[in-house]
């Protein structure tokens, strides 16, 4: 899945800092449209980043997994000098 730079990333960053939440306070938080943050944590679960916990399946509140944290920490690797001629999804999966 192709993540959605910065957004995907600040929506990592915010559950990984700051524990499991739900998309109106993420949307408050990062100042973006909550049916856009919806639409963002639906793509990051299907892409098992983030998952959603209970206490009730429908409750909404999203906590990132250690794949989202491997992205996470990936995303900042990417960025440095050395590594930016490397294909993001290759330092990912081990690559680098």
């Amino acid at each position: 899945m192709q993540l959605v730079d910065p957004t995907d990333y600040a929506i990592l960053a915010f559950l990984a800092t700051r524990g499991r939440n739900n998309a109106v306070n993420l949307a408050v938080g990062l100042d973006y449209d909550r049916s856009y943050v919806n639409t963002r944590l639906r793509a990051l679960a299907t892409a098992e980043y983030v998952e959603r916990v209970g206490p009730a399946r429908n409750s909404g509140l999203y906590e990132i997994t250690d794949r989202g944290r491997g992205k996470l920490a990936s995303w900042t690797r990417y960025d440095a000098e050395e590594l930016a001629d490397l294909p993001f999804d290759a330092l990912v999966d081990g690559g680098a």
